[in-house]
């Protein structure tokens, strides 16, 4: 996969029911630093806690990284209420693909991750995986979808067995399950069908205004 292919949505962004999907932009940093100081978010994330000068500089690896492709998971509600409101103010989560396999790159690796609490058990997870699946199927020729979730993480868990996931693997040392998606045609109809209301728009950096 080249480079070229996964930087493909920096000016792309995703207008969903729910949520919408935008690139990690610098804009987009000091909220997710703030986030990522919980304890709770670096335990389900298997994360490290970063500084903030840390976290511009993995902002700007993720843009560049050839087998990683982002987005920041806005509130759709609180984008669209009112005309000009920052986006970080909107910021609910982000939604991650990780192209890890070099033998195989039909398959992608899926995260989600709903930060914001206010945000959390209306179904925006769902909504970004989905829209995210959507763009890895339509843009990137993915046909498998993974998700490895700490077997702690039972909402999580929950979610990607609604969306057809299916248990392949558990990891002891990781405390991890595995659970994948393969692509058929009537999966892929399926997802069409779910994400059928998704719009495709451009995207300016720090400049993408309801409309």
């Amino acid at each position: 996969m080249q480079a070229a292919t996964m930087r493909l949505n920096q000016n792309t962004l995703l207008l969903g029911k729910k949520v919408v999907l935008v690139p990690y932009t610098s804009e987009h940093v000091p909220r997710y630093h703030e986030w990522m100081k919980s304890e709770e978010l670096q335990r389900l994330t298997a994360s490290e806690p970063l500084t903030l000068e840390q976290e511009y500089a993995m902002q700007r690896s993720w843009r560049e990284d050839a087998d990683k492709c982002n987005f920041i998971v806005l509130d759709a509600e609180k984008w669209l209420a009112q005309s000009g409101t920052s986006e970080e103010s909107c910021m609910a989560g982000d939604v991650n693909l990780f192209l890890t396999d070099l033998g195989d790159p039909s398959l992608g690796e899926i995260e989600v991750m709903i930060a914001e609490p206010s945000c959390r058990g209306q179904g925006l997870g769902t909504e970004a995986v989905l829209m995210m699946m959507l763009y890895g199927v339509t843009r990137l020729g993915l046909t498998k979808f993974e998700a490895k979730i700490g077997q702690g993480n039972e909402p999580s868990i929950r979610m990607f067995r609604k969306l057809h996931f299916e248990q392949v693997a558990v990891s002891s040392v990781f405390q991890e399950v595995t659970l994948r998606l393969m692509m058929s045609e009537l999966e892929r109809q399926w997802l069409l069908e779910q994400t059928s209301h998704v719009q495709e728009k451009p995207y300016r950096d720090g400049a993408s205004e309801p409309c």
